[in-house]
């Protein structure tokens, strides 16, 4: 930004190997290594109009969360004899990078080029994982598409219905703290942090789309009392989806002390009966899908890892299951708050699909600015949830 160029020379001018350019052309014409964070959607456009005058033999990456269109632009754009190594942090703004997942993916590069891009990264301590753009899209929308699909229906039901979850018993304690935490979290960010990978992934559009129809299923055999259909299609998903994790004794990623622990309102002394609705339909859609979220840890992220951590604390507690599908059948406490969620699933679901940025930013910033009095508390609480699961993982 132009406007900002003054500025930036001023803040820098003490600093003697930093020069600031008035425009990408400059920063293109003298770097042997270029990183375009820019939102997925706009990349291309970017890339278009910089990257013609990228120095010859330099190295060029992007961080989007969604690299297909990433791959596109550099290959349609940049110059032949440019190397092209893309990377993702996959985690937020607001975590320790240590440790943490960081995919490096050596798309058309010597190896001696890649080898230099991975100690210049080895700064961040993170994990390097190494993938082709095209297996790096399908883990993300294993491990995050769904997740912030979930996460965004909450928070746009408790809109709908003018909540503030925090202030209300059943939403306070237990797995609900992951829910709301997280809900907020997901919020206060960037809206086009999601939109990019929702809409741009060629895997999302079907895994978010099979969640709603997961919710909406679930939902109705509650709402005609189908406890045997209920229980069978429950089950049946735990099962393709938990029973290798429980048969070689791995322990649970969230106990009822951590659960308990970050809350963002007073703990009840009763806490009041959930059905869970958005949990079940998870792992319903994880079994549709085929997918086994373990199988992708080593690329997960700190919220994917809470997710996982909450559906499995349900699912691998034979009773607490039975207790949940009895509630889902003769409870309506939550009918009014699942009939909003049914409908904010499907929404989020038709938006996606119909690929409009425009509508999906209208959507997230309303429901953002509902929520955004909370942010800095949950933002708080949310870190110190995160860094317990990491310290564990």
């Amino acid at each position: 930004m132009k406007n900002k160029f003054a500025g930036l020379t001023e803040e820098f001018s003490d600093l003697e190997y930093v020069t600031i350019f008035e425009d990408g052309y400059g920063v293109s014409r003298s770097s042997d290594y270029i990183i375009y964070s820019v939102e997925a959607e706009a990349i291309d456009r970017v890339v278009a109009e910089y990257g013609r005058a990228t120095k010859k033999g330099a190295i060029v990456g992007g961080q989007t969360s969604c690299k297909a269109p990433e791959i596109a632009a550099f290959e349609r754009h940049l110059p032949s004899d440019i190397e092209i190594i893309s990377c993702h942090s996959l985690h937020g703004p607001h975590v320790d990078p240590k440790g943490q997942p960081l995919v490096l993916i050596k798309h058309r590069a010597s190896q001696q080029s890649f080898d230099l891009v991975t100690r210049m990264l080895a700064c961040f301590d993170s994990q390097h994982v190494h993938l082709s753009a095209q297996t790096h899209d399908r883990i993300t929308a294993d491990t995050q598409a769904v997740t912030h699909a979930a996460f965004l229906s909450m928070g746009t039901a408790w809109c709908a219905n003018n909540q503030f979850p925090w202030e209300h018993s059943r939403y306070i304690g237990g797995i609900e703290n992951v829910k709301c935490n997280v809900t907020l979290r997901i919020y206060s960010n960037k809206w086009h942090v999601y939109a990019g990978l929702a809409i741009l992934n060629p895997s999302a559009k079907q895994q978010i789309r099979q969640y709603a129809e997961s919710v909406t299923d679930l939902f109705k055999l509650m709402l005609g009392g189908h406890k045997a259909e209920l229980e069978k299609r429950i089950k049946t998903a735990g099962e393709a989806v938990f029973t290798a994790a429980g048969e070689r004794g791995e322990p649970l990623l969230l106990s009822d002390e951590v659960l308990d622990r970050f809350s963002l309102g007073k703990l009840p002394k009763e806490k009041t009966p959930n059905n869970h609705l958005s949990l079940l339909a998870m792992v319903d859609c994880w079994w549709k899908l085929g997918i086994v979220p373990y199988d992708h840890m080593i690329c997960s992220t700190p919220l994917f890892r809470l997710w996982l951590g909450v559906t499995e604390y349900l699912f691998r507690k034979p009773a607490l299951l039975d207790e949940i599908i009895n509630i889902s059948i003769e409870d309506n406490t939550f009918r009014s708050d699942d009939l909003e969620f049914t409908f904010a699933a499907r929404g989020w679901s038709d938006c996606v699909s119909f690929g409009d940025f425009s509508s999906y930013r209208d959507r997230f910033e309303q429901i953002q600015s509902y929520f955004a009095p909370r942010f800095p508390e949950a933002t708080r609480v949310g870190n110190e949830m995160i860094k317990v699961l990491l310290d564990k993982t």
